[in-house]
């Protein structure tokens, strides 16, 4: 996988996601789908480091590494992710995607013994170059999941809201769980909200935000 020639410049914000070839399953089970959460946090350093097989305490901090993007937001899905990241560097985006994205490869394809290409293409990245729409991508990369349970939510709107926050409140590959501040997940060590604004005061106030988006008049 080469490397984009864009330039990512720090201190900047963009959104980064990407998804299987013709839309083909990325993550079948609960292992694929921690060995990515893993990935983010393992190769997210100058340092190649290796993966180890443990669930938990993969998950702790060094304090000789040097990270090279700061991860606000996250959520995996059957079939793509979004990330929400801000480099150290200019080019540490790439650096960090082409690493995460071949480990990830490898990974899959000795697994479910295969070759070739996983991914639909280089990673897509948008610039959030303005509050309003930064804010808005913490509702939005959150609020995926209940696509899973309600495909059409976006364009008919959602009947049961309870049962959406329910939903959420039970997905385990995305970074909400980790902004309510529930159960203190080991994961949490993957989010440096410190890099980005400071848009919610208070759990109360991000559930709100996530609420406001839900019953959007689309």
């Amino acid at each position: 996988m080469s490397i984009r020639k864009v330039s990512f410049v720090s201190g900047e914000y963009y959104h980064i996601y990407n998804r299987g070839n013709s839309k083909q399953k990325i993550f079948h089970n609960k292992d694929d789908y921690l060995y990515f959460v893993k990935l983010l946090h393992v190769l997210n350093q100058k340092n190649n480091k290796q993966v180890r097989d443990q669930a938990h305490d993969i998950f702790i901090s060094h304090k000789d590494d040097e990270p090279l993007v700061a991860l606000g937001a996250y959520v995996l899905m059957p079939n793509h992710f979004h990330i929400l990241i801000t480099p150290t560097e200019e080019m540490n985006v790439s650096k960090f995607m082409q690493k995460i994205c071949t480990g990830y490869v490898m990974y899959y394809n000795q697994k479910y013994k295969r070759s070739g290409s996983l991914f639909e293409g280089k990673f897509k990245s948008q610039h959030a170059n303005n509050d309003r729409y930064l804010k808005y991508l913490f509702s939005y990369i959150h609020l995926n999941p209940v696509k899973l349970i309600d495909k059409n939510w976006k364009k008919k709107g959602i009947k049961n809201i309870q049962n959406a926050f329910d939903f959420l409140k039970s997905y385990e590959y995305s970074s909400y769980l980790d902004y309510l501040n529930k159960n203190k997940r080991p994961q949490q060590i993957l989010l440096n909200t410190k890099a980005f604004p400071k848009y919610f005061f208070s759990n109360k106030e991000f559930n709100n935000e996530i609420l406001e988006w839900i019953n959007y008049d689309h």
